[in-house]
This record gives structure tokens, C-alpha cells and sequence, in this order.
């Protein structure tokens, strides 16, 4: 079975490779004025409205404009939309199975060293980006996450990934599955918000770029992917003071993971209060979306730089 997730897992970053060239693809093709040839012919080739020659007036003009009106360019299909997002869906579906097996495998939640974290960490921020594209036309912006997704696939791959016993503070299956999960999940999310934060910071209040989405839209995907991670990512903190409480007899030492993890707490924090303040909304929010996600990555990879009892990753 170790063959298995292995041969799962090589070919999960394969298809994810040819998704993140699909998704550049896409967009360059939207920027390019390229739609799919079912959007072009909609317009032309749209359906009478049922009223059509019984009303008349400025309503029959709006709701005639709506009906023949072809969608926006961010939210056009290209020759390569659906292409793009079935090669996520399937990355996606070969990186979980590869957890799954491994699961089966060690018994536990399969991120218990630097390896496994790393495909958690890139299965996750597939699963928040194709959650949220179900609601927001964000296809435009795929290249993001996706990207962010394979370079964390290809850093796993330079890992070693020999199945070994935890060290003594980590062999508590239960917390380590949920504490770790939630971790997992949460950043997750944060990469899309990372994402709709990059787009607004490009796109502006006065949406510079036809082919991205508008920057309302991409503030609602950034506020809302906050708004889910948030509360995900306080739980796994407080959990991880009560794991430590066991393993190391204290809620909180200011190791360098815990401190970082604090840290990225209050930036996304204060994210959601300055939102809502006329002052820091728009451009500033935005700003602070990438530091929160830069601080992400910090906490995710602090124990490569600092000494700390969180150093798990045996490198």
C-alpha cells in the first residue's frame, strides 16, 4: 500500500502540473479576447423571452438586454476552461487519495512529518479553491492557488516519505488528526483569500482588466474564504495549547510555530476588523491578505528556520 499512495501522489502532481499550465492557459486566453465559441454564439443566439412582442416599454428593452447579454469576460468559458477545472478536480481527487491510503496506512491523520504536511497543505488549497468557485466566478485566478499548490507538491516531493514512528510528543493520534487537520484546512482556505487579495491589489476599484473578476467580487471571495478559515484556524490554536499542556507540560512556550501561528491569528484579525472600516477597506484589506498568507507559509515552515519543539520534520 505504500506503493499505492506513493504512485497516487506522483500522479496527482503530474495532473496538477498540467492543470496549472491549463489555468495560465485560460487566462491568458481571456485576457486575450478568446472565449470558447458557445459564448461568442450566445448572444446571437439567444432564446426569445416569452413577453417578447406582447409588452413593449423599458422593461422589455432591460430584461430583452439581460437575456441576450453574453457573461462577463472574467466568467466567459475559453477552449480551455473546462479543461482546467476538471484537471484540478482530478489532481485534487489523486493528492486525496493518496492521504487515504496513507491514513490506512500509519493510522492516523496522514500529516505527521514535513512530507505528508506538504500534500495536506497542497490537497487543501485545491479543496478551498474549488469549494469557492462553486459560488464565485474565479477561474480567472485559478493560476494562484494552483500554482501555490503545485510548488508545495514539488517541495513534498524532495522530502523523504519512509513512513516512521512520531516522536513521543506527536504519538497522540486523536489530537494530531484534528489539531493538525484543522491546520491544514485553515491554510488551506487562506491561499484562495491570498489569491481574490492579489487580484484586487492588480485589478483596483476602477477594474483595470476585463478578464479578472471585478473587485467586488474578489473582495466578497477574499471576506468570505476569511470568514471560513478564521474560526477553523482559532479552534486549531487553542487545541494546540491543550495538546501541549499534555506533551510538554505547558499551554504556551513562544516556541517559534506557536508564536507564528499567534501572529498570523492577529493579522487576520485585524483583517476582518479593518474591512469594515472605510479607511482600511478596499487596498489596505488587501495588503493584509498577503501578509496574513506570507505569515501562513512562515508558520507552516518556521521549524526549518528556528529551533523549536515543533521541529517534527526530521530535516
Amino acid at each position: 500500500m505504500e506503493q499505492l499512495t506513493q504512485a497516487l501522489f506522483a500522479g496527482g502532481t503530474v495532473v496538477l502540473a498540467i492543470a496549472f499550465a491549463a489555468t495560465i492557459g485560460h487566462a491568458v486566453l481571456l485576457a486575450n479576447g478568446r472565449r470558447s465559441l458557445a459564448a461568442v454564439l450566445a448572444p446571437q443566439g439567444a432564446i426569445q423571452p416569452a413577453w417578447a412582442g406582447v409588452a413593449t416599454g423599458s422593461f422589455v428593452e432591460s430584461r430583452a438586454a439581460v437575456a441576450a447579454a453574453a457573461p462577463a469576460d472574467f466568467a466567459a468559458p475559453s477552449p480551455l476552461s473546462a479543461a482546467s477545472r476538471w484537471l484540478t478536480i482530478a489532481a485534487f481527487a489523486l493528492l486525496a487519495g493518496s492521504m487515504i491510503v496513507r491514513a490506512v496506512i500509519v493510522g492516523r491523520g496522514p500529516w505527521g512529518n514535513l512530507f505528508e504536511f506538504s500534500v495536506a497543505f497542497a490537497t487543501s488549497i485545491l479543496f478551498g479553491y474549488l469549494v469557492l468557485s462553486r459560488r464565485y466566478q474565479i477561474a480567472s485566478i485559478a493560476f494562484i492557488p494552483v500554482g501555490v499548490s503545485l510548488a508545495l507538491a514539488l517541495y513534498a516531493a524532495s522530502l523523504p516519505s519512509d513512513i516512521k514512528p512520531l516522536v513521543p510528543a506527536l504519538q497522540n493520534a486523536p489530537l494530531l488528526t484534528i489539531h493538525v487537520g484543522l491546520a491544514m484546512l485553515s491554510y488551506g482556505i487562506f491561499a484562495t483569500s491570498f489569491a481574490a487579495g492579489i487580484g484586487y491589489l492588480v485589478q483596483g476599484k476602477a477594474d483595470r482588466f476585463a478578464w479578472l473578476p471585478s473587485h467586488r467580487v474578489l473582495d466578497q471571495v477574499a471576506y468570505r474564504a476569511v470568514i471560513i478559515g478564521f474560526p477553523i484556524f482559532a479552534t486549531m490554536i487553542i487545541l494546540g495549547s491543550w495538546w501541549a499542556s499534555i506533551a510538554w507540560s505547558r499551554y504556551w512556550g513562544w516556541d517559534p510555530k506557536e508564536t507564528a501561528a499567534l501572529v498570523t491569528w492577529l493579522v487576520y484579525a485585524i483583517y476582518l476588523h479593518a474591512r469594515n472600516q472605510r479607511s482600511w477597506a478596499g487596498r489596505p484589506a488587501a495588503l493584509l491578505l498577503v501578509v496574513g498568507f506570507a505569515m501562513v507559509l512562515v508558520t507552516y515552515s518556521g521549524s526549518l528556520w528556528f529551533n523549536g519543539l515543533h521541529a517534527y520534520s526530521g530535516l
